[in-house]
C-alpha cells in the first residue's frame, strides 16, 4: 500500500466521521444547545466534497486556471472555522458555569475580552511578508492559533475545575472541550516538529491524521452515549464559590434606590443649632452639679 494511497484513505474515513458526528449532533437535538457547534459540523461536512473537488479540477494541467477558485474557498472555510471555534469556546464555557448563573454572568464578561484580545494580539505576530492575496493564509493562520490557544485554556479550566463544577467526564461539555484540545495540541506539535526537522513530513503527516481521527472517534463516542444526568449543586452557604456566586450575582444590580431629601439652605443651620443646644445642656449640667 502507497503511502498517497494510505493518506487518502485517511482522509476518507475523516470525512465520514464528520459526517456521522452531524448526524448525531442533529438526531440528539445538540443543535438548540450547541448552536455555533452544530454550525461548525455543517460547514466541515458541507465543504469538503466542494474542496475536494476544487482541488482535482486544479490539480488537472487544464484545470491550472481555476486555482483562485480552490485558494479562496479553502481560506473562506478555514476563516470561518475559526469564527466558529470562538464562539463554540464561549458556549462550552456557558455550559460548563451554568448551574452557578452569577459566575456565569461575570465569566462570559472576562471571556469575551479575553477573546478580543486574543484576537487583536495574534496581529502582531504576523510576519507580513506576503503582500495581496497572499497575506489571506497569515491572517488565517494567526486567527487559529489564537482559537488554538483558547481551546488549551478552557480545556485546563474544566480539568482544574470539574469537582467544584459538578461536572462529570462524560458530560458532553467536557467531551467537546476534550477533543478540540487534542486537535489544538496535535497542530501545535506539528508546527513545531515540522519546522525542526523538514526530513520528517510525511511520517508527521500520518501522525497528525491519525490524531485528527481520534479526536473524532471520541466524538463519537460522546455523542452516541447517552449523557448522564447533571447533579443539582448543592453546596453549604459558607463555601467559597457560593460567595464568589453571589457576589458575581449582585453585580451590576444596583438594588433599591431610596431618595432622602433635605433642604440646602437649611442643613448647615440645623448642624449649628444641634451644637449650640448641646453646649447649653452640657453647660446647665455643670452649674447643677456646682450648686
Amino acid at each position: 500500500m502507497s503511502s498517497q494511497f494510505a493518506m487518502s484513505v485517511m482522509s476518507g474515513a475523516e470525512f465520514l466521521l464528520w459526517a456521522v458526528l452531524a448526524f448525531l449532533f442533529w438526531k440528539r437535538g445538540l443543535h438548540r444547545r450547541f448552536r455555533a457547534m452544530g454550525a461548525y459540523l455543517a460547514l466541515r461536512v458541507a465543504s469538503a466534497p466542494v474542496l475536494f473537488a476544487a482541488l482535482s479540477v486544479q490539480s488537472q494541467p487544464w484545470g491550472r486556471n481555476y486555482f483562485p477558485v480552490y485558494f479562496f474557498a479553502y481560506w473562506a472555510v478555514y476563516i470561518a472555522s475559526a469564527v466558529l471555534l470562538f464562539f463554540i469556546c464561549m458556549e462550552v464555557f456557558r455550559s460548563a458555569l451554568s448551574p452557578f448563573p452569577g459566575l456565569m454572568k461575570l465569566g462570559i464578561l472576562i471571556f469575551r475580552w479575553a477573546i478580543l484580545v486574543s484576537v487583536i494580539v495574534c496581529f502582531p505576530t504576523i510576519s507580513f511578508a506576503h503582500r495581496g492575496f497572499m497575506l489571506i493564509p497569515d491572517i488565517a493562520d494567526g486567527l487559529m492559533r489564537s482559537v488554538s490557544i483558547l481551546e488549551l485554556c478552557l480545556l485546563t479550566f474544566l480539568c482544574l475545575s470539574m469537582n467544584a463544577l459538578r461536572l462529570s467526564v462524560r458530560d458532553i461539555t467536557f467531551g467537546i472541550a476534550l477533543g478540540f484540545g487534542l486537535m489544538s495540541s496535535n497542530d501545535f506539535i506539528l508546527a513545531s516538529l515540522i519546522s525542526r526537522n523538514t526530513s520528517l513530513i510525511a511520517p508527521l503527516q500520518f501522525v497528525y491524521e491519525s490524531v485528527i481521527l481520534i479526536g473524532l472517534g471520541i466524538w463519537v463516542a460522546y455523542f452516541a452515549l447517552p449523557e448522564p444526568a447533571r447533579q443539582p449543586v448543592v453546596m453549604p452557604a459558607n463555601s467559597t464559590i457560593y460567595r464568589w456566586n453571589e457576589i458575581a450575582s449582585a453585580l451590576g444590580h444596583t438594588g433599591t434606590q431610596v431618595a432622602v431629601q433635605q433642604p440646602a439652605n437649611t442643613f448647615f443651620l440645623t448642624d449649628v443649632e444641634n451644637v449650640v443646644e448641646r453646649v447649653l445642656i452640657r453647660n446647665l449640667k455643670k452649674k447643677e452639679s456646682e450648686g
